[in-house]
């Protein structure tokens, strides 16, 4: 019995049974996923960045006193968790300002998160001792030489969390794709890992004339091609995390608590 097989029969629990990379040589001639990896690493990386920029100056004012309309931005910031405009509405907007079927529909309209803000800015409060603060102000410091040389070296543990979150929803973003890009150039990863599904079910259906012993293959390594993009689509992400593990765990304990 062959690793495909032995699969496709369910015997495999914990430990494989041999080893094959016959899906895995499916999905890599499968031409325009290099096309999606290449578009992907640029909304994720750019994304992420214009994404933390944004976090950053929405939470930091939010989280200094003598910011007098915190508490009313605060207050319209939530209402945008809870109430939105709607789809159609978005995307006119997204239409209107010329977005659609480029690289920005993809970040632009999802350029702030208020949960990401709400928990920058509790960890602001609670983790940034005002007295450092004040001592940085004597010694001159303005307010953004405070945020860039004080706050943000002491926020490690915040900004990586945030930055996961939104490197993560960049990486698996489909449902944007699917609303404002049309050209094939521009579509992500995850658009063209779902055609290589679709247009394998596809081959799946039209398998009249086929003998018995390859009507079993083609079904075989259909099912063993969908664990297959499941790997390609994670293993970047998995790569990211060993890294920013040490600061992961502690700023959600520290972000998670409202303040």
């Amino acid at each position: 019995m062959n690793p495909i097989e032995s699969v496709w029969l369910g015997h495999v629990f914990l430990l494989p049974k041999g080893f094959t990379i016959i899906a895995y040589e499916a999905v890599a001639e499968y031409k325009d996923i290099w096309v999606g990896y290449r578009n992907t690493l640029f909304y994720t990386i750019v994304g992420t960045l214009i994404n933390m920029i944004l976090t950053i100056c929405a939470a930091y004012p939010l989280a200094r006193k003598d910011f007098m309309p915190r508490n009313v931005l605060m207050f319209f910031f939530m209402l945008t968790m809870y109430f939105s405009g709607g789809l159609i509405p978005t995307y006119l907007v997204v239409n209107n300002l010329h977005l659609t079927n480029t690289v920005w529909a993809m970040i632009i309209p999802g350029a702030v998160s208020i949960y990401n803000v709400i928990i920058t800015r509790t960890y602001f409060v609670n983790s940034i001792p005002k007295s450092l603060e004040e001592a940085a102000e004597l010694d001159g410091a303005n307010t953004l030489q405070l945020l860039i040389k004080v706050v943000l070296p002491l926020s490690k543990p915040i900004l990586a969390v945030i930055g996961l979150y939104y490197a993560v929803g960049h990486w698996n973003d489909f449902y944007t794709a699917l609303l404002y890009i049309n050209k094939k150039n521009l579509l992500p990863l995850q658009s063209f890992l779902r055609d290589l599904l679709m247009s394998n079910k596809m081959s799946i259906a039209n398998m009249q004339g086929l003998d018995a012993a390859a009507m079993e293959a083609k079904m075989q390594l259909s099912q063993t091609l969908k664990y297959s993009v499941i790997i390609v689509s994670t293993i970047p992400v998995l790569c990211i995390y060993p890294f920013i593990q040490k600061y992961f765990v502690k700023g959600v304990m520290i972000g998670s608590v409202k303040g």
